[in-house]
């Protein structure tokens, strides 16, 4: 699929430095954009206040020494609030949107229905009258109630091809939009955000597939763009020496740490190469040549299990 006029993008969390799992989805992200045509845009993820840890300068320092660049300025999320609270009051008008005042325990101790996936919100909230939502609201006091979409009774999930996963299922329940401390929720503001942009490819993590649904949903639903116009690519993970997704824990997993033990940027961006078939073993390669290589069909679709002395 060529994007003549679209876009891909790479979209960190600035909850801390990005590690080798990180650099590598970023990686295969710009390979992605830039083999077919699309402009690489960047926009740092800081909703989530209680998860900033200012990271995000650092960052994008770190995508530029393995070689990556992209397309204008990086968008900070948290300057797109208004957009959001847009999209939240169309879905509203609509009647799409009830308060919920449960917590994560309530709803775990909730039955579930029938079929219904663990952790699938019961519906607790959805048909109170203003009087019990009124009382609700006094019970959790000063706390405020989140916000929730009330899917349409008989939507179907939605089903999407993927370039890597191929064609993938998952379930959508009534997910927050908003949370009960004003956060806009990851969902709701991923959609917002790659619509502005013209961001028609995502490619990120496979941990992130089973939230798809929910977003082809809500663009559906918000007369964006969605599948097939917008093109998904789920990427494997990178796991530690234990199995694990990669974390701190493992050791140097970030550009700065591995500096301190003599590692240089140039080395960890072959390493990803490498890890991707994309270069021989011990090969340094550029990230021009990196891209000159790339070819989806021929990604691995298994993780990539990372230890020191598989790289040393």
């Amino acid at each position: 699929m060529t994007g003549a006029g679209g876009a891909g993008r790479y979209a960190p969390s600035p909850s801390g430095e990005l590690h080798l799992g990180n650099l590598r989805t970023a990686l295969i992200a710009w390979c992605f954009a830039r083999s077919t045509g699309r402009r690489f845009l960047m926009r740092i993820e800081d909703l989530d206040r209680a998860r900033d840890a200012g990271s995000g300068g650092a960052q994008l320092d770190d995508l530029e020494r393995i070689g990556i660049d992209w397309d204008g300025v990086a968008v900070l999320q948290s300057e797109r609030g208004a957009d959001h609270e847009r999209a939240i009051a169309r879905l509203a008008d609509a009647g799409l949107v009830y308060e919920c005042t449960c917590t994560r325990r309530d709803i775990l101790a909730a039955p579930s229905a029938p079929h219904a996936p663990p952790g699938a919100y019961p519906g607790t909230c959805r048909d109170l009258s203003e009087a019990e939502r009124a009382a609700a609201r006094a019970r959790i006091a000063p706390r405020l109630p989140a916000l929730r979409l009330r899917v349409p009774e008989g939507t179907v999930a939605p089903e999407f091809d993927d370039v890597l996963l191929g064609r993938v299922r998952g379930d959508i329940d009534d997910f927050v939009l908003r949370r009960g401390d004003g956060t806009v929720a990851y969902n709701l503001a991923v959609v917002v955000d790659d619509a502005a942009m013209g961001v028609d490819q995502i490619v990120r993590g496979d941990d992130l597939a089973s939230s798809t649904p929910r977003q082809i949903l809500l663009q559906r639903l918000l007369g964006l763009p969605s599948p097939p116009e917008v093109e998904y690519a789920h990427v494997p993970l990178v796991l530690g020496p234990s199995g694990a997704r990669l974390a701190k824990r493992d050791g140097a997993v970030t550009l700065a740490e591995l500096r301190r033990t003599g590692v240089d940027a140039a080395t960890v961006r072959s390493w990803i190469a490498e890890s991707l078939g994309l270069a021989a073993p011990g090969e340094r390669v550029s990230a021009a040549q990196i891209l000159d290589r790339f070819d989806p069909a021929a990604l691995p679709r298994e993780p990539w299990t990372w230890s020191p002395a598989a790289t040393s």
